[in-house]
Order: C-alpha cells, then structure tokens, then sequence
C-alpha cells in the first residue's frame, strides 16, 4: 500500500497492492495502522456506507460542521467515478483549491479527506458502487452542501450538463461564495483543533 498526500493539507490518495491470479484479486483496501503513519493522525471508523449510482450522477459537495467533523476514506468497489476533494476550511491557505481523483474498480485506488474538506464524486458507470468508511455518524443537522454546478468552484465534470443527474438538495445548495457570506463554512483554525486532537507522531 502505497499512500501520497494530495496538494490539499488533510488530503490523500490510497494505491494497494493487489494481488491477482487466475481466481481473482485480493486487496487490503484499508488498515488503521498503515493510515495513522501516513496520516499523522488517529482514523477512528465509526461507521460505513454504500452508495450505487447510475452513470451521470453527482452526490455533493458535501461537508459537516467542524467539530466534529467527519473524515471519509472513499474507494469503489464497483464502476468508475471521477471524486472531487474540496478545501472549504475558511482561512486555509488552500482555500477554495480542488483536487480530482479517478476512482474506479481496476486500480482499487481510495482517497482520504480530513474533517473540514468536502467531497463529491460523478458516476461514470451504470451501477458504480461507492463505499465510504467515516469518522462519525451521519448527523443531519450537521450536514451541509455546496453546489456541484457552482461555476466559481469550477468542477471538470466529465459528463455534459444535461446528463448529470443531481437530488434537488444538491441542485439547490448554496455556491462557496454564498455558503462563505452567510458564515456555514468550517473554519481552518477549528479543523486544526480537531486534527490536533487526534494526531500521532508520524514514523
């Protein structure tokens, strides 16, 4: 397993080795050890969820408040994706900088984003399987969205316009700059607080 942090602090790519022969492959896709090294950081899973979508949808951009927060550890086990890592962290010398990943089944690649990050992903597949392990428990009154189609936030969505598929919570959500103006965004200085508390000592 070969892990490499991404141009946004907090931000990783995950390579396993996979071992393949004539039965299949086998994987490790995750290990909390492997992750707190690399990480510098406690990755305490707390629960795991499955999304399948059809070719064309967009899930997000979707974040939590800070604190707590909830870190994600994202991979598909099933069709292809292009995800999208987002720093809305207010005052983060990355603000506002996304990061795009291809996630698909072939490479069995997975990312990490941090509490404070947001996260969406375009399916681009019949049937793609996303799976998701998290930091916390899905809190609704804590769940935030900024839209997808946001021309300032400036997604490459792979896919044209009207062949997305999005649920009227994310069509509708606010853009970066009106969730910035109304103050519902994490803020750099509160996410660091929290990775704080759960650093470790890098090897």
């Amino acid at each position: 397993m070969q892990i490499h942090e991404l141009s946004i602090s907090g931000a990783f790519v995950i390579e396993p080795r996979v071992f393949g022969d004539d039965r299949g492959a086998f994987l490790e896709w995750f290990r909390a050890d492997r992750a707190a090294e690399a990480f510098g950081r406690r990755v305490e899973i707390v629960q795991a969820n499955t999304s399948v979508s059809a070719r064309g949808v967009v899930r997000g951009v979707h974040y939590a408040d800070v604190p707590l927060g909830q870190a994600k550890y994202v991979t598909v086990p099933s069709g292809r994706v292009i995800d999208y890592i987002v720093d809305i962290r207010v005052g983060s010398p990355g603000f506002g900088r996304v990061e795009a990943v291809e996630l698909d089944s072939g490479s069995r690649r997975a990312v990490f984003l941090a509490e404070g990050l947001g996260h969406a992903f375009v399916s681009l597949e019949e049937g793609t399987v996303v799976s998701y392990l998290v930091t916390d428990v899905f809190r609704p009154e804590r769940e935030h969205g900024i839209s997808p189609l946001d021309p300032e936030l400036g997604l490459q969505l792979p896919i044209p316009a009207e062949e997305l598929l999005l649920s009227d919570k994310d069509r509708g959500a606010p853009t970066l700059a009106e969730a910035l103006a109304v103050g519902a965004l994490p803020s750099w200085e509160a996410s660091l607080a929290r990775y704080r508390e759960l650093a470790t000592v890098r090897a």
